[in-house]
């Protein structure tokens, strides 16, 4: 008799089985952040203080499946084709749908009242007459006012529309030194 242990029946078809359902959740587990999340890269100064260039940031792409962007979110956005086509940005929700926005007196006003941002170091030196946010549209702009290409210098038309919304930055994570997980603004 042999001193090797009997190999039984099966034995390799339950190894090649936890190798398929392994491999089938890591491509599912894959695909499923892939759906959610989106990396980003910030290009330009037109963030900054908040935002860095060549900063590497997260997109949570789900968030917006279930509810609309909110003022003070900062999101990632597909340009417009009549705009700068094949290219990505990045701008911080101020109008919603139905609000009237103006700038003047360096500083945004959302239904004629000022809109307090902390988060803001240069204020806007520039007037923007009023305008009316279309219904699934917004109104977007830098957190460096006075070096951003915006809704308050789009000339077509000031709004970005809901459907070219990539998602809402999450979460920096690069460099490394940069780690931070982006908070909601308060307005008072």
């Amino acid at each position: 008799m042999s001193d090797l242990p009997a190999v039984k029946p099966g034995r390799s078809k339950s190894f090649l089985r936890e190798l398929l359902e392994t491999a089938v959740l890591t491509v599912a587990i894959f695909l499923l952040v892939r759906v959610a999340l989106q990396n980003f890269k910030v290009d330009g100064y037109s963030m900054e203080p908040n935002f860095h260039p060549s900063e590497y940031i997260l997109v949570d792409k789900f968030d917006y499946w279930f509810r609309g962007p909110e003022r003070g979110d900062v999101i990632v956005f597909r340009a417009v084709p009549a705009r700068q086509p094949n290219r990505d940005f990045i701008k911080r929700v101020i109008g919603l749908p139905g609000e009237r926005v103006s700038v003047h007196s360096g500083a945004v006003y959302i239904n004629g009242r000022r809109l307090h941002e902390s988060y803001i170091t240069d204020p806007p030196t520039y007037t923007y007459h009023q305008v009316t946010v279309p219904k699934n549209d917004y109104f977007v702009l830098g957190d460096n006012r006075n070096n951003s290409f915006d809704s308050s210098k789009w000339t077509a038309t000031p709004f970005l529309e809901r459907k070219y919304i990539i998602g809402k930055a999450w979460m920096a994570y690069w460099p490394f030194h940069d780690v931070t997980v982006f908070r909601e603004p308060s307005y008072r």
